[in-house]
């Protein structure tokens, strides 16, 4: 028999959609390489509703505990999905350990991955002093000055996490002025070890075998500027990591899948998605847990609307 409901990704979206799934009594699978998606990678989350802060790692942990509480759902853990292909009225879907499984519906919570610079030396000294998780390598800045590169969100909490370990923080936001919360800029900057750049282009990072420098462009002057660090944080976004379905469903001018936001159902009848991943217009975790939770919702709906067609 096949399932009635596959859920591909296990951030909190797709936990979500478990719990909610497991308490529908859907016969439904969830797979998924590990649990926690982008949440695992900050140090403090302070707005998820019911802890004044809680650390991604716990949060991760308290999700997935909370969806091993429900028997009725099953979970395919420690494997990606390389293929889903639509026969018929079901859905086949192959994970990476060679696992093919059969279902009416799929809900992709399948989140973002970090999005790269593509400036000279930026691949060259990844490992080296180029990061991405400021949450995983932030300690080995201690004593050391180092660049942020955006202002957004992401990089405002990066430099929240630099500020026990690095003696001076760049922060490089390309537009006139950051995009992050206001309360966060105001805590870091209250620091005094942070610098805020703006209109900065980061044109190459260079060194001998770590970093030692970064280049930048001023986009009002065109002045050409370097600034000797010793570590550089990417956090400028994330990609949507819907290559998956590129063939199946409708996807928008940056790579996410477009969704009816009320039902979160994708152009390919049978196919949900929720989440970073989807056209949303806000990327945090309350929004992705609560459209997650309406997809599970319509998902059950149209499922019992067409045992009723037959």
């Amino acid at each position: 028999m096949p399932y009635e409901l596959i859920i591909i990704g296990g951030g909190p979206a797709g936990v979500a959609a478990g719990i909610y799934a497991a308490r529908k009594k859907m016969k439904a699978l969830l797979i998924t390489k590990d649990f926690g998606g982008q949440s695992i990678n900050s140090s403090n989350i302070e707005n998820f509703i019911g802890f004044k802060s809680i650390s991604g790692l716990e949060l991760a942990k308290l999700l997935e505990e909370h969806l091993r509480s429900f028997p009725e759902i099953e979970i395919k853990e420690g494997v990606l999905v390389s293929k889903i292909e639509k026969k018929d009225k079901l859905f086949q879907i192959t994970d990476s350990a060679g696992g093919t499984y059969e279902t009416k519906t799929v809900l992709i919570t399948l989140g973002s991955s970090y999005k790269k610079l593509n400036v000279e030396g930026e691949k060259e000294f990844e490992g080296k002093g180029v990061f991405y998780c400021s949450i995983c390598d932030a300690p080995l800045m201690k004593n050391k000055e180092v660049a942020v590169i955006g202002g957004g969100n992401s990089g405002l909490e990066a430099a929240r996490d630099l500020l026990p370990y690095a003696t001076k923080i760049y922060i490089l936001e390309y537009t006139n002025k950051p995009k992050g919360d206001p309360i966060t800029l105001e805590r870091i900057m209250a620091s005094g070890k942070v610098e805020l750049i703006t209109n900065a282009k980061t044109e190459k990072i260079g060194g001998q075998n770590l970093v030692e420098f970064l280049e930048y462009t001023n986009l009002l002057t065109g002045e050409r500027k370097q600034l000797k660090v010793a570590g550089v944080f990417v956090a400028i976004g994330f990609k949507p990591n819907s290559d998956l379905v590129k063939d199946l469903v409708k996807l928008d001018q940056w790579g996410r899948i477009i969704v009816d936001h009320k039902t979160f159902r994708t152009s390919c009848e049978g196919i949900w998605a929720a989440g970073d991943i989807t056209d949303t217009l806000y990327n945090q975790i309350n929004p992705a847990i609560g459209d997650a939770i309406k997809a599970v919702l319509n998902i059950y709906d149209y499922l019992n609307s067409e045992r009723e067609k037959n």
